[in-house]
């Protein structure tokens, strides 16, 4: 009989989307690399700054980039119940602690001591809270092929300045038609959807590296230290500064 709550330590290779679901709440989190969520009309990345809760049986899309390394758990439908059927977040010194002392109990793990039980229980009521502030980090999915190539486009190259005259004719589309796409398809203008992309590429750095906030500015895209800071606590609500404690506790 499997235990109530388990952790999967694992690497995962570089993989295409597949729908995934489980009979269990997912909680997925990234030691090494970083995985790319689609559910809901929605795409979020999660790179080790970043986790999910996947309610148990919620369908979702899971792509990996390049190599990922998990340390992901497992619970039981039992044990609590999800405020939300998906929820992505910004993972709490805390919690980083809970999970690096759950790797230890796996799946065949059937006699968990009570000690094991408690550190599970800890994590669930941990991740059940910080899941309901959900980060800003996160795009909505294109649904045509014109603006899925657009998307694209800018994602590959975040730090520049896109003309998005030059977008449209590559994407087979009017300017104004571009603009439409991203008005109805995103909700957000073309340079709305740039600076999301932007903040999400700098949260990324901010967590994983020790770059300085200006080196951090400057690669993705902003000349200016205080637009990138005006920039950054409209999409976060913080300072890149602040962010960067509160990640690291």
């Amino acid at each position: 009989m499997e235990p109530q709550a388990y952790c999967i330590h694992r690497a995962f290779e570089a993989a295409g989307p597949r729908l995934f679901r489980l009979d269990r709440h997912y909680f997925v989190y990234a030691l090494e690399g970083s995985l790319r969520l689609e559910a809901d009309g929605r795409r979020w990345t999660l790179p080790p700054a970043r986790g999910a809760l996947i309610e148990a049986d919620h369908p979702v899309r899971i792509s990996v980039p390049a190599r990922f390394i998990s340390a992901s758990v497992l619970f039981d439908s039992a044990m609590f119940k999800p405020s939300q059927p998906l929820a992505v977040f910004d993972v709490s010194p805390l919690a980083r602690e809970l999970v690096r002392e759950c790797r230890q109990w796996g799946r065949d793990d059937e006699d968990q001591t009570p000690h094991a039980r408690q550190m599970f229980r800890a994590l669930a009521s941990v991740i059940g809270q910080l899941a309901r502030t959900p980060s800003p980090c996160v795009l909505p999915v294109p649904t045509s092929r014109e603006m899925m190539r657009a998307l694209a486009m800018i994602e590959d190259a975040p730090a520049d300045q896109p003309d998005f005259a030059v977008i449209a004719r590559a994407t087979g589309q009017s300017p104004r038609t571009l603009a439409r796409r991203f008005a109805s398809e995103m909700r957000m203008t073309g340079r709305e959807t740039l600076q999301r992309i932007r903040i999400i590429h700098a949260v990324e750095i901010l967590a994983l590296g020790n770059a300085s906030i200006t080196d951090v500015a400057l690669q993705v895209g902003y000349t200016s230290l205080s637009a990138f800071n005006a920039a950054f606590r409209q999409v976060m609500g913080m300072t890149p500064s602040q962010y960067r404690m509160a990640y690291r506790g």
